[in-house]
């Protein structure tokens, strides 16, 4: 009981404190780089000027089911479906404003007009890297198998989003 008496004396006459220690020493440069990148976000003519330029070129390259379409709906606000409306004014299938597409659930998406197929096209902007490079999807849906996407990689050029590769 004495020897017990003695350990436990020693060990609370200890003064010294107990530090623990990391062998990899952090200095403030590197602790600046293990922080998450802050967040970016785009302006809202930004994302209007990608999903314009994504937008294009989908209705610019074939798709593989736009012959089988009796028109094509653009899942975008009302001011750029009606410009792309008008720019691509001749292009077949037509692009028509979403109030004449006709949506069900797990259905082929129809013009109301037509009662014929549709193709629905719209634009996924992803968080940028940085505030002149933005990454964005372009999908296009007429049913099953005929759905796809490309994968673009814009860059800002002046005041203009310029597609520099699509995937």
């Amino acid at each position: 009981m004495g020897l017990l008496a003695v350990f436990l004396g020693g060990c609370a006459a200890r003064q010294q404190a107990i530090v623990f220690t990391d062998t990899t020493e952090v200095r403030p440069a590197d602790a600046d780089r293990a922080l998450p990148p802050a967040s970016r976000t785009l302006t809202s003519a930004d994302n209007g000027q990608i999903e314009r330029a994504v937008f294009s070129y989908l209705l610019e390259h074939p798709l593989g089911a736009g012959e089988a379409c009796s028109a094509i709906f653009l899942q975008a606000d009302e001011s750029l479906e009606q410009a792309l409306i008008f720019k691509y004014s001749h292009h077949q299938p037509p692009v028509k404003p979403a109030s004449h597409a006709a949506l069900s659930k797990a259905r082929t998406p129809m013009d109301r007009d037509t009662l014929g197929p549709a193709m629905i096209l719209s634009v996924d902007i992803c968080e940028p890297e940085s505030a002149d490079s933005a990454i964005a999807l372009g999908r296009w849906y007429a049913r099953g198998a005929l759905a796809g996407f490309y994968t673009f990689a814009l860059k800002k050029n002046g005041n203009d989003w310029m597609i520099q590769s699509v995937h």
